[in-house]
Parts: structure tokens; C-alpha cells; sequence
């Protein structure tokens, strides 16, 4: 009597606690794009200036800049990544204001020196290329060391400015406004303030970057509807919903108590990963969703693997418990082999894929982590509680007919 106990509680807890929490998961789960309604935009870069490089560095500062300039403009949370050597990928999901953000995101970024009146004194291409390096002074403070091209120019900028600061500008927004101590002369100069170590890095490389200006060329654009994205999020969710009932009428149906069982660890499960997605701030997309699909199909997969092993141990005439023992072990080589193989390659597609792949990859991981632990260990658990209740010992329980026995 106490194990049945135990198990009521259990499941009434998780569902109780499944119900409660699921519709804030569901809610507070970020959507992509093409569920969103949104744009993407893949971007190649080239150099302004002929005969320049597009290295790594400048790429990631260009994607670090664009993402900065989509906060800017109003975007939430944008998703900007780099791809190859010269390209970026850009998704703005619920943009209102499209052709104006597409317009002002291509532009390059744009460093300026200003002095009070405005003027713009430099410009990023007038430093040189990576010389900005974060140092520390006597007091161990963060400064930033800077380099000049035109050391004659940066000279007679510093006698104009004396004692007046010289803001730094990216685009409109301002990033920083050291006062001019002294006339530098040698093309050297140190940007000193009560700046972190962070906030010193990100400045170096803001003013890198101006120094490497690149242009962005749209390679390729998707345009999503923000109606066409709710249509297409309502028909995934409808069809995936109805899935799952097929789903779980078949497992009671053919399986009877351990499909019972079943049914309550495949809605753990989906609980489970839901929470992940939330936990992990990740953004579902359509093929997330289909990874999500087929991660309740892996589930119950394994579902039916057990529960069939189980089935042919009864049927040879062990008792319920050894049955239970002996095909939950025999099984779970069978079910880690196949988890394993779909467990590498996703993490594979994760690796080399990127955008709508990479959350795929990522939805199948985590499905096949909560899969192991919610429909084999879990369910292994409950069905043991079951039967050394004693209450559920007829082999009919568990989808086997007695005429089936052959130790009877």
C-alpha cells in the first residue's frame, strides 16, 4: 500500500507542478523568426579600402557592431552570427519598421573623433590596424593604448583640443569622452578613465574595428509575415498535439499499464524540455519543433523497446519482477546504442551547422538527455513500484494473455 502511495503522489506532484508551470514556459519561450514573422539577412564583407583582409577579428566586430546597432533601432534581441571567412547572418524577428532596419544595418559602422562642437577631428581608418591594446597605468586601472597613422595629424588635433575632450563616436551613439591632457606628438596616445577591464577590451576593439571598416553586401534575404509565422506556430503545435494523443491512445491500448505509465512519463518529458528551452534562453524555431516531435517519438521508442522485452519475459514464465529486472537490462544496451549514434550526430550538426541547424541539433541533445532520464530510468521506477506493490500482478496488466505463459 505504501509503494501505491507513493506513486499517486508522484505523479499528482509532477502533474500538478507540470500544469501549473507549462502555460509561463510556453509563453515565455523565445520564437524564431519563421514563427515570429521577421527577416534574415545573409551578408558578405569586403573591405572599403582596396587591398585590405577580412579577418576573423574585424568579421566578429562587424557582427558584434550590427547586433549593437539593431539594439539600437528598436530590435529585440536580435541574432547575429558569422559564417566562413566573410560572411554574416543576421535575424530580426517581430521587426516593424523593415526597409528603414535594413537600410541602416548594411551601412557601415562609422568611428568618429569629435570635438565639442561635433566636428569630427578622425576616423577609424585613421588608426592603425589592430594597435589598440588594453594596458593598465601605475594604479592598475584599465586604459586603452592607441596608435596613430598620421602622427602629424593626430598632433595638430591634440593642440586644438588641449584641456577639451575628444569624444569617441560609433555611428550616432557615443562610446566613451577622454579629455585631451596634453599635445601628442609621436602618433601614441593612452585613453585613460575609470574604465573596467570589460569595458576597456570593448572600446580597443570598437576602435580595431573602426580601423578595418568593412562593407556589407546582401547575399540572400528571407522575409517572414508576422501572420504567416503565427500560422505556421498554430499548424506545428496542432499537428504535433495531435501526434502525441495517436501517440499515447497507443500505448494504453497495447501496453495497458506500463502504456499508462508511458503516457505519464512522455507528458514528463515534454514538461522537462520545455523548461530546458526556457532555462537555456533558447530560440525555438520550426525545425526545433520538428526536433521536438521527434524526440517524443525517440521517447516512446524506447518506451516500446522496454516494454516489449519485458512482454517476452513474461511470456517465458518469470515472474513479474524478474521480468521487469531482466528486461529493463537487456533493453537498455539496444536503447543507449541507438541514443548514442543520434546523440553524436547532432552534436556533429551542431558543430558544423549553424542558424535553423544548429537548433535542431540542439533541441535532438536535449531530447535525448531527458529522453534517457524521464522513459528509462523514471518509467523503470514507477513500473517497479507497481509491481512490488503487489496489486498489479496479473501478466493481462501488462499486454500479455496468460494462454501466452508457456510456464503455464
Amino acid at each position: 500500500m505504501k509503494r501505491i502511495v507513493i506513486f499517486i503522489l508522484v505523479v499528482l506532484v509532477t502533474l500538478g507542478i507540470a500544469g501549473y508551470t507549462t502555460p509561463s514556459l510556453v509563453n515565455n519561450i523565445k520564437l524564431g523568426l519563421d514563427l515570429k514573422g521577421g527577416f534574415e539577412i545573409l551578408y558578405v564583407a569586403e573591405p572599403i579600402e582596396a587591398g585590405k583582409q577580412v579577418t576573423q577579428d574585424a568579421l566578429k566586430e562587424t557582427a558584434r557592431s550590427l547586433e549593437k546597432r539593431a539594439d539600437s533601432l528598436g530590435v529585440a534581441e536580435p541574432e547575429v552570427t558569422t559564417e566562413g571567412t566573410n560572411r554574416i547572418r543576421v535575424r530580426l524577428a517581430d521587426v516593424k519598421n523593415e526597409e528603414e532596419v535594413r537600410k541602416s544595418m548594411k551601412e557601415p559602422a562609422e568611428l568618429t573623433f569629435r570635438g565639442p562642437d561635433g566636428t569630427k577631428e578622425m576616423i577609424g581608418s585613421d588608426f592603425v590596424e589592430g594597435a589598440a591594446k588594453v594596458g593598465f597605468d601605475q594604479s592598475n586601472r584599465a586604459q586603452i593604448n592607441i596608435k596613430v597613422k598620421d602622427a602629424e595629424k593626430f598632433k595638430k588635433v591634440t593642440e586644438k583640443l588641449v584641456g577639451k575632450p575628444l569624444a569617441i563616436y560609433l555611428d550616432e551613439r557615443q562610446l566613451s569622452a577622454p579629455i585631451v591632457q596634453s599635445v601628442l606628438s609621436d602618433g601614441n596616445a593612452t585613453i585613460s578613465g575609470n574604465y573596467t577591464y570589460e569595458e576597456a577590451k570593448e572600446l580597443a576593439d570598437t576602435i580595431n574595428l573602426g580601423a578595418l571598416p568593412l562593407k556589407l553586401t546582401e547575399k540572400y534575404t528571407q522575409v517572414v509575415g508576422a501572420s504567416l509565422g503565427q500560422l505556421s506556430l498554430h499548424q506545428t503545435v496542432e499537428a504535433g498535439l495531435i501526434g502525441a494523443i495517436l501517440i499515447l491512445i497507443f500505448m494504453v491500448a497495447f501496453y495497458r499499464l506500463p502504456g499508462l505509465v508511458a503516457a505519464f512519463t512522455l507528458i514528463t518529458y515534454i514538461w522537462l524540455l520545455l523548461g530546458a528551452f526556457w532555462l537555456m534562453k533558447a530560440t525555438l524555431t520550426l525545425p526545433g519543433i520538428a526536433a521536438f516531435v521527434l524526440g517524443i517519438g525517440m521517447a516512446v521508442d524506447a518506451n516500446i523497446i522496454t516494454y516489449e522485452r519485458i512482454k517476452e519475459e513474461i511470456r517465458s514464465g518469470k515472474s513479474l519482477l524478474s521480468s521487469l529486472k531482466s528486461g529493463s537490462k537487456h533493453s537498455f544496451r539496444t536503447i543507449m546504442d541507438a541514443n548514442i549514434t543520434n546523440l553524436i550526430s547532432a552534436a556533429v550538426l551542431y558543430y558544423v551547422g549553424n542558424g535553423a541547424i544548429r537548433g535542431f541539433a540542439l533541441t535532438t541533445i536535449m531530447s535525448i538527455i531527458l529522453s534517457i532520464l524521464t522513459n528509462v530510468f523514471f518509467s523503470r521506477l514507477l513500473i517497479h513500484l507497481l509491481i512490488k506493490s503487489n496489486k498489479f500482478n496479473k501478466p493481462s496488466l501488462y499486454g500479455v494473455k496468460e494462454a501466452e505463459i508457456r510456464g503455464l
